[in-house]
């Protein structure tokens, strides 16, 4: 039976940020995964395939249940065999919810598949981050599916994390780099070795979201990075801000890798304006929600 969306909006109509996790097999996805939850500050809802690959301290379990473990710091980690949507409506049943929800996607999974999900009641899509191992992209013995995988994932990346850069030279690394240029355009690379393996930093592309909807990034979250606050508008029209981000990425290309901010026009509409990657969104805001409009927060890679 087709999986049904719930008629009703949980959390009094909040919807919570969804951050999808890419890479082939050995990428270092769940490396990303336990470091992310070994540092993290704020409750998240980690969602994976298997709930027995993630390294959980025992002493950080309050409880288990089925195939979901809740941690001490509000975490939890629910597992995908039933679904997306078993695990959502598992999330949609707790009565707080989480800052951010991460979803492990298998390692040949088309992200373009997955990512309407992000926009199941309760939740919004927050941005695509893909792990790739800098070997990968280097062997010739691989099936020419895998390949076609790895790179279809790239492709459709908000943020790259390359990993094992370790393994290889600087002969090899200029043809990784190259090969990420052609597949990945001008989507922002981030670079980790076995001397600095924190992946999982770069997993939470959004912020803490008091409101439900504004949010800004926690810096905290983040290694080697920028984080600059720009005052925007009041503008024309929706096209003059879109226009005005355009600009901004131009003037930081392959660099931005998220920005968020609520900016008005001169008719007094709040806009809640979102940059992940390549992507942008530009939304009206119910005028009754909001005060004033916020600077934008862009956290560009140095």
């Amino acid at each position: 039976m087709p999986y049904q969306e719930p008629e009703f909006l949980p959390w009094d109509g909040r919807r919570v940020p969804i951050t999808f996790v890419a890479g082939y097999l050995g990428a270092g996805k769940t490396t990303a995964i336990n470091e992310l939850l070994a540092v993290t500050d704020r409750p998240i809802a980690v969602l994976v395939n298997d709930v027995g690959e993630i390294n959980i301290d025992a002493a950080l379990i309050a409880r288990r249940h089925g195939d979901t473990v809740e941690l001490t710091d509000g975490c939890v980690c629910c597992s995908l065999i039933d679904g997306f949507g078993a695990a959502f409506d598992q999330l949609r049943a707790r009565d707080t919810p989480p800052d951010h929800v991460i979803v492990e996607l298998s390692g040949v999974a088309d992200p373009d598949r997955m990512t309407p999900w992000g926009n199941s009641a309760g939740f919004m899509l927050d941005g695509v981050v893909v792990v790739v191992a800098a070997d990968q992209l280097l062997t010739d013995d691989q099936p020419a599916r895998v390949t076609d995988a790895i790179e279809s994932q790239i492709a459709k990346a908000d943020l790259i994390v390359l990993t094992k850069t370790d393994l290889i030279d600087d002969e090899q690394r200029s043809l990784v780099d190259a090969r990420l240029g052609d597949l990945g355009d001008d989507t922002p690379v981030f670079v980790v070795g076995a001397s600095d393996p924190a992946i999982g930093r770069f997993l939470a592309l959004g912020g803490r979201r008091p409101d439900g909807v504004a949010a800004t990034a926690t810096p905290s979250l983040f290694d080697a990075h920028t984080v600059t606050t720009l005052e925007f508008g009041p503008f024309e029209s929706v096209g003059a801000i879109d226009a005005a981000l355009q600009q901004t990425l131009d003037d930081n290309v392959g660099t931005v890798m998220r920005a968020k901010g609520i900016v008005a026009t001169h008719d007094e509409q709040l806009h809640l304006v979102q940059v992940v990657g390549r992507r942008r969104e530009i939304t009206p805001l119910p005028m009754s929600e909001f005060a004033a409009p916020t600077p934008l927060t862009v956290i560009a890679l140095n």
